[in-house]
């Protein structure tokens, strides 16, 4: 499926949400901004029972709080100035039949978090300008990179909305704490580059694989669609060069730390081989005390041979 690519966390979030799937509990996502909310919330409505009507997704955080009303409920012709003659459906009457993605729903206004809260009590819409009410049926799912619980705590939150959302809770993981690295990549350049096979050199994998990936999936995306476009149409490996130049820094100078972290582990073992493995004689050998280098043996990665 689109969402298992192999990391078990991500894995798991994906088994809980299929099992809610057509069953009227809301999904609400906690995760970074850019870990990949609102393609989770699109792969949950491609397997519900909604798959077939309307996925309709709203960022509340980008709304303009003058018009998020007339967006959200719609309105009726003439409701206010500069209404469109024919009236405006409004998203959640667009979305009814399928699915409604409120993402950053954190961002969301009191005043509009009690209107929201009364469609989603009641199951209905009062478009602006009008007096009567219309139903509507969707499944939920909202998103937030905030802690909602503590909003609610702080009075920012309505805790009766927050309940009402609150169905199943999924903490989506960080890019830098996924596993399955390689695959998403592969996948981003094939849907990037979908007649040309593109690689990445090993150095750049190497280097993406130690990355933390500040701006999430988001980041990952954005830096590989700009790095095919940068290739010539003779070129199929993405080198140092195709990479924007902020990143490269970046890459460079964690670079540089690994590598000077490798150089004196090898140094370390080199220098042990050739004592047969007697600590004194290398420390010794070494300039260091037997202390700094039990220190700098222990920081060598789990699985490397000490070459004794």
């Amino acid at each position: 499926s689109q969402l298992d690519s192999g990391d078990p966390h991500w894995r798991q979030a994906a088994d809980k949400a299929r099992r809610i799937v057509g069953k009227d509990i809301p999904l609400l996502l906690l995760g970074e901004s850019g870990v990949g909310k609102e393609l989770f919330a699109r792969a949950v409505h491609a397997v519900s029972p909604q798959a077939n009507g309307p996925f309709v997704a709203i960022n509340c955080a980008a709304l303009p709080e003058h018009l998020i009303e007339a967006e959200l409920f719609g309105y009726v012709a003439g409701a206010f100035t500069g209404a469109q003659r024919e009236g405006n459906l409004g998203r959640l009457r667009e979305a009814s039949g399928g699915t409604l993605f409120l993402d950053e729903i954190g961002d969301m206004s009191l005043n509009l978090q009690t209107r929201l809260l009364r469609v989603l009590q009641e199951r209905c819409v009062t478009p602006l300008g009008s007096g009567k009410s219309v139903a509507v049926d969707f499944a939920l799912i909202a998103a937030t990179h905030q802690a909602l619980s503590k909003a609610v705590e702080q009075g920012q939150f309505r805790a009766d909305l927050y309940y009402r959302l609150n169905g199943l809770t999924l903490k989506l993981p960080a890019l830098r704490t996924r596993q399955d690295l390689p695959v998403l990549i592969e996948r981003l350049l094939q849907q990037f580059s979908p007649t040309k096979p593109i690689t990445l050199s090993h150095a750049v994998q190497c280097a993406f694989s130690y990355y933390p990936w500040p701006g999430n999936l988001r980041q990952l995306a954005n830096v590989l669609r700009t790095a095919v476009a940068m290739l010539d149409d003779t070129e199929i490996c993405i080198h140092w060069e195709h990479l924007p130049d902020d990143l490269n820094e970046a890459l460079q100078t964690q670079n540089a730390g690994h590598t000077l972290a490798q150089r004196s582990q090898q140094t370390i073992q080199a220098v042990l081989a050739e004592c047969h493995g007697n600590l004194s004689a290398a420390a010794r050998q070494l300039g260091i005390s037997r202390q700094t280098l039990y220190r700098k043996l222990a920081t060598l990665p789990p699985h490397t041979p000490l070459k004794l």
